[in-house]
């Protein structure tokens, strides 16, 4: 059977991601003054011809007409689309020796730009079928073969007829003629590829939408170069993440999907059923119910520091790794902070709002430098010790409480106790996770061990604070000044209404959880925690996960890659090894960890296996997901 399958390719657009008469039209009119808008008529001509819209003929003439090509510009014209060649057809190149036979390029292009492309991927020449071009005796272009039959609307059918090709015949192509080859009733299916353009007037026409060779190969069970098409991993991106991650998911290949709000519990429930990516910030919570329905989830970004808003034990218990952002907001958090201190020991929100009014309150009671005061830090983390770094450079006597030892920066003094630090601080600021035993860490008893006078500041977690008992502190006067960045209950989405017993008291920043929400850290985060994952799902990596075991993994070379998650339990990476041993299969590298749940081993072999041997494998007592890497 598989000896009767044909190929039929397009190449501009399909073979390619740009068109050639594009590119030949970039370096023609390199020096044309009208070169933009020659060249937006030559790309409206493509689209008029690929949609159907226009006679192919007619179209060509009047590209050409644009162009001020010479024979000479076509070796540039080639170095240019070699580097433009589909990405998923370079990562396929095995298919295209594989079946060089059966493979053809049928292009209303212009061979002399063609052929010596798609020979590099293993296409014979004789099997490409296209236009060419006419010159003058200068070596102008001044046309084509009016002969050739693809030189003339419906072309590819006539050609296609005359080639009379035994056995079943698959169209991959863009454009319109593409499709005629399919209703013309002379090949089996017409898929629409989409990696480089969408065309809504083909998608309408076509079998199967293929935005890659990828699912082309995978649709056939030939898929060599990856085991799985990019474009049915789906990502759900939620809460606004930067742009950034969005693009690079997209040209990674994943089918994105984006939601600007957080969504509860029951949304997420209903939403998550087919993602396999989930991308998150600190509103929405991953929890044990949501991920009961998420049996496609193989890993989660928190586009965050913190990561008390997802269930990781669940996650690790369904073998879904989860990635966060540990130090790329790090530098806003703190410059955050050393601003609203500033603020809050002038007096400024006050003062500020005064002036407002229309109120000029000049004077200096209850306004005050830093430089000689006590700054107290509570968490002595990422965050925690850079703050105290920038702190004590700018005046600032640092003293610091952490429940881990922690190596004091600078100057820095450790305390022993958080009454001892709380009792020896004029500011106070916190900066600890969002871990179960730190809820209400400070309440009532906590704040009447402060000085009187005291500045706070929580730009950790909502729920460290009893925001009930810091006001009744700053009513009676023991709190002369507070910053909140985040709140027990928070809004959703910037439409709801924010609700908050510390609204309308003196000398109160409250701002709505922006602590990280800096350009420069959106943009970080954006780009940090999408390579984690992309190198995860493409390598089985896991450095920087925050339940999984973390293994750096070296770059595979000519072998395939089994990645086993099971429960730690003792045997399982023995009877892995029996059961490739079984079927002779040699492991070229093995690496394994371990935490207090899990098991994560990677195996890379060095031959084709069987379907029987991942059977076997995905059957192991204690088997929590199994993958496959090519």
């Amino acid at each position: 059977m598989e000896q009767n399958r044909n190929f039929v390719i397009d190449f501009d657009s399909t073979f390619t991601q740009v068109e050639a008469l594009d590119v030949l039209g970039e370096i023609s009119l390199e020096k044309n003054p009208d070169k933009e808008q020659k060249l937006q008529a030559l790309k409206d001509l493509t689209d008029l011809a690929m949609a159907g819209k226009l006679a192919f003929r007619e179209s060509l003439e009047k590209r050409l007409a644009i162009l001020e090509g010479h024979h000479d510009m076509i070796p540039e014209v080639v170095q240019r689309l070699q580097e433009k060649v589909s990405v998923s057809f370079v990562r396929n190149e095995e298919f295209f020796r594989e079946y060089e036979d059966r493979i053809y390029i049928i292009s209303n292009g212009f061979k002399e730009i063609i052929v010596p492309i798609v020979k590099k991927l293993g296409v014979r020449e004789e099997n490409v079928y296209a236009n060419t071009f006419e010159f003058d005796s200068a070596g102008k272009i001044t046309g084509f073969d009016k002969s050739n039959v693809l030189s003339s609307s419906n072309g590819k059918v006539e050609l296609l007829k005359k080639l009379d090709l035994k056995g079943d015949v698959y169209v991959i192509g863009d454009g319109y003629n593409d499709y005629e080859i399919k209703a013309a009733g002379l090949a089996n299916k017409f898929y629409a590829f989409t990696e480089n353009v969408e065309r809504d007037e083909i998608l309408d026409k076509a079998d199967h939408i293929t935005p890659s060779l990828d699912e082309f190969l995978y649709l056939h069970k030939m898929n060599k170069a990856i085991s799985y098409p990019k474009n049915r991993i789906k990502v759900l991106l939620l809460e606004n993440v930067h742009a950034d991650a969005v693009n690079i998911m997209k040209n990674e290949g994943y089918n994105v999907e984006t939601i600007s709000g957080a969504l509860d519990e029951e949304e997420l429930a209903e939403k998550i059923k087919d993602v396999s990516v989930l991308g998150i910030r600190s509103k929405t919570n991953l929890t044990a119910r949501v991920l009961e329905n998420a049996n496609r989830l193989i890993a989660v970004g928190a586009f965050c520091i913190g990561t008390n808003q997802i269930d990781l034990e669940a996650c690790l218990k369904k073998g879904i790794a989860v990635f966060n952002a540990p130090y790329s907001n790090t530098r806003s958090v703190v410059e955050l902070a050393i601003g609203e201190i500033i603020f809050l020991m002038r007096n400024l929100p006050d003062r500020i709002a005064e002036m407002h009014n229309g109120q000029w309150n000049k004077s200096a009671k209850g306004s005050y430098e830093i430089r000689g005061k006590k700054l107290g830090i509570v968490g002595y983390g990422n965050i925690g010790s850079q703050l105290s770094v920038v702190a004590e450079a700018i005046g600032f006597d640092v003293y610091y409480y952490d429940l881990v030892e922690k190596l004091a920066l600078g100057n820095a003094t450790k305390c022993n106790s958080l009454k001892e630090l709380l009792e020896t601080a004029d500011v106070v600021t916190l900066h600890v996770d969002g871990r179960k035993e730190n809820q209400n860490m400070i309440g009532d008893k906590q704040f009447s061990w402060m000085k009187k006078g005291s500045i706070f500041l929580n730009l950790a977690r909502g729920q460290v604070v009893d925001v009930e008992a810091l006001k009744k502190h700053m009513e009676a006067g023991r709190i002369t000044g507070a910053g909140v960045d985040v709140f027990p209950k928070e809004p959703k989405t910037n439409q709801e209404e924010f609700e908050s017993p510390l609204r309308g008291l003196q000398n109160v920043i409250l701002t709505p959880h922006i602590g990280g929400s800096t350009e420069e850290a959106q943009e970080n985060i954006g780009n940090f925690v999408p390579g984690k994952i992309i190198n995860y799902i493409n390598t089985g990596s896991t450095t920087n996960s925050v339940n999984f075991p973390n293994l750096q993994l070296p770059i595979l070379e000519n072998a395939h890659r089994l990645i086993h998650i099971h429960h730690n339990k003792p045997g399982i990476i023995a009877h892995i090894n029996r059961i490739l041993a079984a079927h002779d299969i040699n492991i070229v590298g093995q690496y394994l960890k371990t935490n207090e749940t899990i098991g994560y081993v990677i195996t890379d072999i060095d031959k084709e296996y069987e379907a029987e041997v991942i059977k076997e494998l995905k059957e192991i007592q204690g088997t929590i997901r199994f993958r496959v890497l090519y």
